[in-house]
């Protein structure tokens, strides 16, 4: 029975087609053609002759082989198989690319190539052809293979995973091999063990450790053979190592020493302007070996008379050496003269003289030392002790010219900067005292006391917790605080003095005026615990450190915050300011110091180490 599919595309041809038939053409059967069992169908929009009448020959093969093939069982043997017509065997066809045939048929004969047809007319014809996408080309054949609607079938089934054959069963009913008739008991009567439900740990342990092992580099899959031929190629000495493998495995590559490529000088016979001259050879005596040229080219009337070289096996091994043995360092070299790196020394003169030995010491203190403070003019040296005295010393004879008995311990000791009144000031537990030293002309004494004899006004405890007191037994005046002062710090000028309460929270730090015996609070908050104060030298900066932290102020702006230094220590102990305001250093109690570059950055520039803790000044 011959049946006309009815297919919308080409990819209608893979599924399995269900038999149509038109209602129309029902009484039409025995007019339409002579044939029995013949169906014609019909469509308005012309979809059944998609493929034309080349499907007509397919369908009568279909037709032929399903009425014979009903009764015959499909057959695996080698003999149904169609044999190739190349029988060049697993023979590369790349060896017959400049070749005229492409191999033999069976009986030896050559067959030839076809010869390729022009692109724009293949493709021409593979558009008007509607079975095109059935061909494939057969390179070892030489030729086009056109698939029939069972491979195609086939080919659809194998993508979707399933069998080729539509007639296989995957879920066949089980057949027992075992006959179970008359068996009370199964194979074997013993239970089943434990180990076949339980996955073993020994296993597992041991598979863990050859993991572990071919991690670490200890086992090493076996190389093949293609592998350790690699490695035993030759080194080529004269290839370029810009695109070599190892370059890229290496992060950094340094590429092998290559010998400089061999030129007309080397040559058995060369030109007679590469040939040194008599005097040239002896002069190449009198240079150092470094210098001298390793190879002299010389001329010789053909290859037989050039002797063996001497030096070949040496430096053959020495290659090697250079190649495979030695380590190789990138090093960048500097064209610079040694001398221009030496540091340029003063002379002996200026250094005059050296601090070889003690030249003067300053005894008379009953205690350890707390503060130093030295005059402007360099003649003077204040200092306070433990033992509650503040002492006066001449610098360049080490004489004690006063002592104070200040009747407590001395923390800190300052002199004021300004040359017109010799005044220092002491800190001694909660209170600071403004001392007339003694030195200086009958001038510097007048102005001193005339400054320091002025009547004080009350002390107003509403405005700050300072009140300003006379001492007539030290003949200076008192500053009395409500809780012990650590610092006290001078301004430039001599009338501004700073001093630091670190247990007054947030009236820690106070500005005394001397001229006016004023004494005021910081109008801005205070953050963390004061440790000490420094006034800037030439600007209206005003730097509060607190434990780890250190803030400048701009005490013209209302306490405008304009820097903070991040020190990086632990506690910083003092701060010492350079005279032109642009460094400066801090000390810490864990025996550190940090320099601080105010132009640079906010963060310490350098950071020295000690083994004390340390008080800048």
């Amino acid at each position: 029975m011959r049946i006309k599919d009815m297919s919308d595309g080409e990819g209608s041809d893979s599924e399995d087609y269900p038999l149509i038939r038109d209602s129309d053409s029902e009484g039409e059967e025995s007019d339409s053609s002579g044939d029995e069992g013949v169906i014609n169908t019909s469509d308005n929009d012309g979809a059944a002759s998609d493929f034309g009448d080349d499907d007509d020959d397919d369908d009568d093969d279909e037709s032929d082989s399903s009425e014979v093939g009903e009764g015959v069982e499909e057959s695996d043997s080698s003999e149904d198989e169609v044999v190739p017509r190349n029988t060049v065997g697993d023979v590369p066809l790349e060896w017959y690319q400049d070749e005229k045939h492409i191999g033999y048929d069976i009986k030896g004969k050559k067959i030839k190539k076809k010869e390729k047809e022009d692109k724009l007319q293949s493709f021409l014809a593979s558009a008007d052809d509607s079975k095109n996408w059935r061909k494939i080309y057969d390179e070892y054949n030489d030729e086009e293979v056109e698939l029939t609607k069972e491979d195609i079938k086939s080919i659809s089934r194998l993508l979707e995973g399933k069998a080729p054959h539509g007639d296989f069963d995957p879920y066949a009913p089980y057949v027992d091999w075992f006959k179970w008739d008359d068996s009370k008991h199964p194979l074997s009567n013993a239970p089943e063990p434990k180990r076949r439900f339980i996955p073993s740990k020994s296993e597992s342990k041991l598979v863990n450790k050859i993991k572990l092992a071919i991690r670490k580099g200890l086992i090493k899959p076996k190389k093949s053979k293609e592998e350790e031929e690699d490695e035993e190629s030759v080194y080529p000495l004269w290839e370029d190592d810009s695109n070599s493998t190892e370059k890229n495995n290496h992060l950094t590559y340094i590429p092998a020493p290559k010998p400089k490529l061999p030129g007309h000088e080397e040559s058995f016979n060369p030109s007679l302007e590469y040939i040194p001259t008599q005097e040239e050879v002896n002069s190449y005596q009198l240079m150092y070996e470094e210098d001298r040229p390793k190879f002299i080219p010389k001329r010789f009337a053909n290859m037989r008379s050039i002797p063996a070289y001497e030096n070949a096996v040496k430096e053959c091994f020495e290659r090697c050496l250079d190649l495979y043995l030695c380590p190789r360092v990138r090093k960048k070299r500097l064209n610079i003269d040694p001398e221009s790196l030496k540091p340029k020394l003063p002379s002996r003169t200026e250094l005059k003289p050296y601090p070889v030995a003690c030249y003067l010491e300053y005894r008379g203190h009953e205690d350890a030392v707390t503060s130093v403070s030295v005059e402007v003019s360099g003649q003077w040296i204040a200092s306070g002790s433990l033992d509650g005295t503040l002492r006066i010393w001449e610098v360049e004879t080490g004489r004690c010219v006063k002592i104070c008995d200040i009747g407590e311990a001395v923390k800190y000791v300052a002199w004021n900067p300004n040359p017109e009144h010799s005044i220092v000031a002491v800190s001694a537990g909660q209170d600071i005292l403004l001392l007339n030293t003694g030195c200086g002309t009958e001038e510097v004494q007048k102005r001193t006391k005339e400054l320091l004899s002025v009547e004080m006004p009350m002390p107003d405890d509403s405005a700050s917790s300072v009140s300003w007191l006379h001492d007539d037994k030290l003949e200076g005046i008192r500053l009395r605080h409500s809780k012990t002062v650590a610092s006290v710090e001078w301004h430039r000028k001599g009338d501004y003095l700073s001093t630091v309460m670190p247990a007054g929270e947030s009236r820690a730090i106070f500005i005394h005026k001397l001229s006016k015996k004023f004494t005021q609070t910081l109008s801005f908050k205070l953050r963390g615990v004061a440790v000490t104060s420094v006034f800037h030298p030439t600007r209206s900066f005003f730097f509060i450190s607190t434990k780890k932290i250190i803030r400048v102020y701009d005490l013209v702006k209302d306490g405008k915050l304009v820097k903070k230094l991040e020190t990086g220590l632990r506690e910083v102990s003092s701060i010492a300011v350079h005279p032109s305001g642009d460094h400066i250093i801090v000390g810490s109690r864990e025996g550190k110091l940090s320099w601080f570059d105010m132009d640079l950055s906010s963060k310490p520039y350098k950071t020295l180490k000690y083994v004390s803790h340390l008080f800048c000044r």
